[in-house]
């Protein structure tokens, strides 16, 4: 039977809400915009420089989503792509500081991205929760705004602290007050590492910010010792492949480890993170992942049940989701 990636439903749990608005948006805010170029301002090149180049692309987006009806129709657009990919539970995450310089306020940003999604998700039919981050750039004031923000909000949908941004050019010490913080509040944090930064960016998150999840993390594989800890502690990666081809960390999809750290058994997901940047979609990535490794229904399956597993979901919800991936994969 052929592999179709279409009929597979799925979790994804890294994508950022600023990096995955569509042609179809664009064409709303501005109704003579080509093809041509809005590939030109908004989609990266095959092969960025790096992590720094390829953040740069970002820029144009967050641009745009200053106004909290821009913020809305971003929501709206990025469940209509999530229902395209057949998710049935997706995280959304972005930095509500990046959006205030027209005069709208943390509160107000986070606020109208969760109305936005509750009535996006009532919609259609896709169950969601929303991820705060702050930023490798930020000083520690910032980080700690953000973190008030998740624990303020995390009993209306918003369900974690995540650190994204350059992990090679700044270090985790303005953050760890963040994090402390939010778990003493009874939060969840996760937190990007191993991706512009090797094996030791992965332990020192791991051991500075005590995260149960890590964005990316593939470069993991250069470290036995710390993928067997991966395998040990149950850390569930959350691995965005053509991302990470984008951002230069691998030749090509042949080269990426995702095949290899699922074959030594670490938990983990397939992702886009940057839908628009990338110029992917879930569906894509799945037909990345057969086209290479040769990865069937029962692989993607059971990258979605430990996603759900991983994912900040009440008990209630994960069950009945988990019922729903469970049919679907008989």
């Amino acid at each position: 039977m052929k592999f179709d990636p279409r009929k597979l439903k799925k979790v994804e749990l890294h994508v950022h809400l600023d990096t995955c608005l569509s042609y179809h948006y664009l064409k709303k805010v501005d109704p003579q915009i080509t093809r041509t170029a809005f590939n030109r301002q908004f989609v990266a090149p095959k092969r960025c420089a790096d992590l720094g180049d390829f953040l740069s692309k970002i820029a144009p987006q967050i641009d745009l989503l200053q106004t909290s009806q821009a913020i809305t129709l971003a929501v709206e657009d990025l469940f209509a792509q999530l229902a395209a990919d057949n998710v049935i539970y997706a995280e959304l995450r972005f930095a509500p500081l990046l959006h205030t310089r027209l005069g709208l306020t943390g509160e107000a940003v986070v606020e109208t991205v969760l109305a936005a999604m509750h009535n996006a998700s009532r919609a259609y039919g896709i169950a969601a929760g929303l991820i705060l981050c702050t930023l490798r750039h930020f000083d520690a004031a910032a980080s700690l705004q953000t973190a008030k923000l998740v624990i303020d909000y995390q009993g209306s949908g918003v369900v974690a602290l995540d650190l994204a941004a350059d992990e090679a050019r700044y270090p985790l010490t303005h953050h760890v007050a963040a994090f402390r913080a939010v778990r003493a509040a009874g939060g969840n944090v996760i937190a990007h590492a191993g991706e512009a930064k090797g094996p030791d960016s992965v332990r020192e998150t791991l051991d500075r910010l005590q995260v149960s999840r890590i964005g990316h993390g593939v470069r993991s594989i250069e470290d036995p010792a710390l993928v067997e800890r991966l395998v040990a502690t149950g850390v569930l990666l959350e691995i965005c492949p053509s991302c990470n081809l984008t951002c230069n960390l691998f030749d090509s999809i042949d080269d990426h480890p995702i095949d290899r750290l699922k074959k030594w058994g670490v938990r983990l997901n397939v992702n886009t993170d940057a839908r628009t940047v990338v110029d992917t979609t879930l569906n894509k990535e799945y037909q990345l992942l057969h086209d290479a490794f040769g990865w069937q229904d029962d692989d993607f399956n059971r990258s979605n049940r430990q996603a759900l597993e991983a994912s900040f979901l009440d008990g209630d919800t994960k069950i009945k989701l988990m019922s729903q991936l469970n049919a679907g994969s008989m």
